[in-house]
C-alpha cells in the first residue's frame, strides 16, 4: 500500500468519524431524553430563533469546513512526493501572487461574514418583539436566589412578590426587567431564550415565551459567589385559566393557621424569621427588637434587619412554588409539575434539613451578609416552624 493510498483512507476516516460523532450529539440533544439545560431543544418562539440562527452558522461552518478539508486532501494527495523520489528532486513548482486567488479567498469570507452578520443582526431585532399585552415581570438576583415582582394591574405597585419560579401563563410574551442587588449575576432559561446579565443599577430586558405548559430549567450563568453553581430558578409555564387561578391565590393572604403547632410555628416566624423575610398578612410586635424595618427605595418595599443580605425571600405563599433554596430543594415529593391546585405531598424533610443548618446544604456566609444564618433551632421549633410552613398557599 502506497503512502498515497494510506493517506487518503486516514483522511476519510477522519471525516467519517467528525460527520458520525456530529451527528450523534445532534440527536441525543434533541431526543425525547431529559436535558433540562439544553439550548438545541427550544420551547418558545425566542429560542426557536436562537436555533435557527444556530444551524444557519454551523451548516454554513460546516460546508467551508468540508471544502477547506478537501482542498486540503487533494493538494496532500496531488502533491505527495513520489516513494522514488528519496532527494526531493521532483519537488512542485514554487508559485506564489497570483491574483485572482487572493482576491477570490479575501472576497468569499467577506461574503459570508456579511450573510452571517445579516442572519445575526435580524434574529436580534426579532428578539426584543413583544405583544403589546406582554406581562412584565421585574427578576433581582440575590445571593444566591431569583426574586420576581409582578404588577398585575400596572399601577405601578408590585401586588406578587414570590422567589426562583417565575409563573406564566403559556403562548403569552413576557417581559422581565433584569435587576441585582448584590454582584453581577446572569438569568438563562436555555429552552425559552439566551442569556440575560443582571447588574447592579442597571435594568436589561428580556422575552420569555413557551408554546405549552411545563417547568423550565434555568442557571445562573456568571460566578457570584460561593453558591453560583446552586443558583437555580425555574419557569413555571400555566394554562390561561391555571394562570389567573395563581394570580388570585397569589394576590391574597394565606389563611391563619388552625392546629397548635401551626400557631406556634406563626410565633416563632416572627420571633425569629421576620427580620429577613415576609409573610403578608402577619407583622412583629413593636415590642421585638430583632425587627428593625429597613425602607428599600430602590425596590419599593421595606425589608428585614441586616441578619442576613436584608432582602430575603417573601414567603408569602411559599408552598404555591415547587422549589426553595435558590430552587436547590424541592418542596414536594413529586417533580416539578405545571399542576397549580394540585402540586403533592409537603417535602418536610427538606425544609427541616434546611432550617437545621443551611450552610451545610448551601455554601453560604451569613457573617458577611451572604446568605441565611444558622439560627440554632431546637428540633421541636423545627417541627413548629414547618407545621406553619406548609400552610402557606
Amino acid at each position: 500500500m502506497t503512502n498515497k493510498t494510506k493517506a487518503m483512507i486516514w483522511a476519510i476516516v477522519a471525516t467519517v468519524v467528525f460527520i458520525v460523532s456530529g451527528w450523534l450529539m445532534l440527536r441525543g440533544a434533541t431526543s425525547s431524553v431529559t436535558f433540562p439545560l439544553n439550548t438545541l431543544s427550544p420551547h418558545g418562539v425566542k429560542a426557536d430563533y436562537i436555533q435557527t440562527l444556530t444551524y444557519w452558522v454551523f451548516g454554513i461552518a460546516a460546508v467551508v469546513f468540508l471544502l477547506v478539508e478537501v482542498a486540503i486532501i487533494w493538494m496532500v494527495v496531488r502533491f505527495r512526493a513520489e516513494d522514488s523520489d528519496e532527494e526531493g528532486q521532483n519537488e512542485p513548482r514554487q508559485v506564489h501572487g497570483i491574483t485572482s486567488l487572493e482576491i477570490g479567498w479575501t472576497i468569499v469570507p467577506a461574503v459570508i461574514l456579511a450573510g452571517l452578520a445579516v442572519l445575526n443582526v435580524n434574529t436580534i431585532l426579532k428578539m426584543e418583539d413583544a405583544s403589546a399585552d406582554a406581562i412584565e415581570v421585574e427578576v433581582i438576583g440575590q445571593q444566591w436566589w431569583w426574586e420576581f415582582r409582578y404588577d398585575t394591574n400596572g399601577d405601578g405597585e408590585v401586588d406578587i412578590i414570590t422567589a426562583n419560579q417565575l409563573v406564566m401563563p403559556a403562548d403569552h410574551d413576557v417581559n422581565l426587567k433584569i435587576q441585582s442587588n448584590d454582584v453581577i449575576h446572569s438569568f438563562w432559561i436555555p429552552t425559552l431564550n439566551g442569556k440575560k446579565d443582571a447588574v447592579p443599577g442597571r435594568t436589561h430586558p428580556l422575552v420569555l415565551q413557551s408554546y405549552e405548559p411545563g417547568v423550565f430549567e434555568g442557571q445562573c450563568t456568571e460566578f457570584c459567589g460561593l453558591s453560583h453553581g446552586v443558583m437555580r430558578m425555574q419557569v413555571k409555564s400555566l394554562p390561561e385559566a391555571e394562570y389567573e387561578d395563581w394570580l388570585d391565590i397569589m394576590t391574597t393572604n394565606p389563611d391563619d393557621p388552625s392546629d397548635a403547632d401551626q400557631i406556634a410555628g406563626q410565633e416563632l416566624f416572627v420571633q425569629q424569621c421576620t427580620g429577613c423575610h415576609q409573610i403578608n398578612g402577619i407583622s412583629p410586635g413593636d415590642e421585638d427588637p430583632a425587627y428593625t424595618p429597613i425602607p428599600d427605595p430602590d425596590y419599593g418595599a421595606t425589608v428585614g434587619s441586616a441578619l442576613s443580605a436584608q432582602n430575603a425571600p417573601n414567603l408569602t405563599h411559599l408552598m404555591m412554588r415547587d422549589t426553595f433554596a435558590g430552587s436547590l430543594l424541592a418542596l414536594y415529593d413529586e417533580p416539578a409539575s405545571p399542576e397549580v391546585m394540585n402540586p403533592g405531598i409537603p417535602n418536610t424533610n427538606n425544609l427541616k434539613r434546611w432550617l437545621r443548618n443551611p450552610e451545610e446544604v448551601k455554601p453560604m456566609d451569613p457573617e458577611n451578609g451572604q446568605g441565611m444564618p444558622n439560627m440554632g433551632l431546637s428540633e421541636e421549633q423545627i417541627d413548629q416552624l414547618v407545621a406553619y410552613l406548609i400552610t402557606l398557599k
